[in-house]
């Protein structure tokens, strides 16, 4: 809405729902045709192209709509590419990101409503459909890598819901990794292999770049999370369903158009301030004049009952915790206890620490050092140790010097061990993204026993000093010969 016709429209709206107030207390009906007619016909047709204008000076829903074109459409057709099944997978994919240009759509023109998450349930549906057709998806084997990147790749579009949101645009860039483990087989899979294995290379490269371009989307648009108005309408008018369809192209800047029998705003707001003359009627031709006694909201008022009076606002009960939601982390702790010779270093997290670094001192070999529920920090252990467990941690990373016997990782997300030294043995369970960074004097000594874990990998210097990293293998190839069980790594590891 430009900037000129924004009043207008307030003061439109504002002067006819009036008259349309005093015509119902009156008891007055409108004339059925005339100027009066006319002028509300006039009126109501500007707000009606105002309101179809609206779309097109919204930054943020057009850019939207750039971004779909750019990046989804490519997309979308490298999936048709591949088949009628992977073309149903890819229509899917785009009726997630049109629920999600609702939602956007919806922060354009409405405040933020208090209760974030319960209000926008109803309006996320097209996205939680599409995905779950994506999900219950029955296609051919061969395309089971291609549907475990898909997923992967749509956890970003959870940006639009998270809260407190961590900045949107480096939280959608973090799923390119897990996308791309999936992407990377299919890639090795079929690379080389002439034109059809050029059209499963090109879907996992723009699959990518729809991931990237939403991330460069959200960088600029919708820096800190979803982007509400704080002068738009209020959130319970919001209808399920209502938004409006994306253009076809890039939109382009509109003149606004003009108003309804060639009259202009300064001619109509003319009109609405004539008083009932012979110059010509006017909205309120036709109703009575007011008096002091009649006017309910004055004291002179004397007939009728009185103006009922307003019902206090009660302040809405806050929601019931979801089941299933994140427990909050205890106090933190960092403290050695003289029994078992451990230390305990717990719940730590960026604002326990200084800097994002906990450092612990270990003064006798036998310790060892238990790290439990620790989130996005670096934990720094200084001296010889007999061994280190990190147990449900996120996002942090561990440096060590030297462990005798081993290091531990359980239940963890995306962290790193580093060993400066010699570490033995490193045990890795059920843990979902870790980096093992071995020093020049630990790369013959050390050894991985790992389960039920995925996205592993290790760094070490070659003779050159140049750093190496290679994924540990989690897929192996099982055989039965001669009545026993043999295993050996995939080929996607060679």
């Amino acid at each position: 809405m430009s900037n000129e016709l924004r009043p207008l429209c307030g003061i439109l709206d504002s002067m006819l729902e009036r008259l349309s107030v005093v015509e119902q207390k009156l008891g007055v009906v409108p004339p059925a045709a005339g100027a009066s007619t006319a002028s509300r016909s006039t009126a109501a047709a500007l707000a009606s192209a105002i309101v179809e204008d609206d779309d097109e000076a919204l930054p943020r829903l057009a850019a939207y709509d750039e971004h779909m074109s750019r990046a989804l459409t490519p997309f979308t057709e490298a999936c048709t590419a591949l088949g009628p099944e992977m073309e149903g997978v890819g229509s899917s994919i785009r009726d997630v990101w049109l629920g999600v240009r609702n939602i956007v759509e919806l922060g354009c023109k409405f405040k933020k409503p208090a209760n974030l998450l319960q209000s926008i349930q109803p309006h996320l549906k097209p996205c939680q459909d599409g995905m779950s057709k994506v999900r219950s998806a029955r296609i051919d084997r061969k395309f089971d890598w291609h549907l475990k990147a898909i997923m992967e790749m749509l956890a970003s579009v959870s940006w639009v819901v998270t809260t407190p949101p961590p900045t949107p645009a480096n939280f959608v860039k973090d799923s390119i990794g897990a996308s791309d483990f999936w992407a990377n087989k299919v890639r090795k899979e079929y690379k080389g292999k002439g034109d059809e294995g050029a059209k499963h290379v090109k879907f996992c490269d723009t699959m990518k770049g729809l991931i990237t371009d939403l991330s460069a989307y959200l960088k600029e648009h919708q820096t800190l999370g979803l982007v509400w108005n704080p002068h738009g309408k209020d959130f319970s008018e919001a209808k399920v369903g209502e938004g409006s369809k994306p253009a076809a192209a890039a939109p382009k800047p509109v003149a606004p158009k003009a108003p309804v029998g060639g009259a202009s705003a300064a001619d109509i707001l003319s009109e609405l301030k004539k008083k009932q003359t012979g110059d010509g009627a006017t909205a309120a031709t036709g109703l009575k004049k007011v008096t002091r006694d009649q006017q309910t909201w004055r004291k002179e008022f004397k007939g009728g009952d009185a103006a009922p009076a307003p019902t206090p606002k009660v302040p809405a009960s806050k929601p019931p915790s979801k089941f299933g939601a994140k427990k909050p982390l205890g106090p933190p702790k960092c403290e050695y206890q003289d029994r078992g010779c451990k230390w305990n270093v717990e719940n730590q997290t960026k604002e326990s620490c200084p800097n994002g670094v906990c450092s612990v001192e270990v003064t006798d070999p036998k310790q060892q050092v238990y790290i439990y529920k620790c989130q996005n920090i670096t934990i720094q252990i200084k001296g010889k140790l007999k061994s280190v467990v990190l147990d449900s941690c996120t996002k942090c990373g561990v440096v060590f010097d030297t462990a005798i016997s081993a290091c531990e990782v359980v239940n963890c997300k995306s962290v790193q061990v580093q060993a400066t030294n010699v570490c033995p043995s490193f045990s890795i369970d059920k843990t979902d993204g870790i980096v093992v960074y071995l020093s020049k004097d630990a790369i013959s000594q050390s050894s991985f026993v790992t389960s039920k874990s995925s996205e592993m990998n290790v760094s070490w210097p070659d003779v050159s000093g140049e750093i190496k990293e290679s994924p540990i293998p989690e897929q192996f190839v099982h055989k039965l010969v001669n009545g026993s069980v043999t295993s050996e790594v995939s080929d996607l590891y060679h």
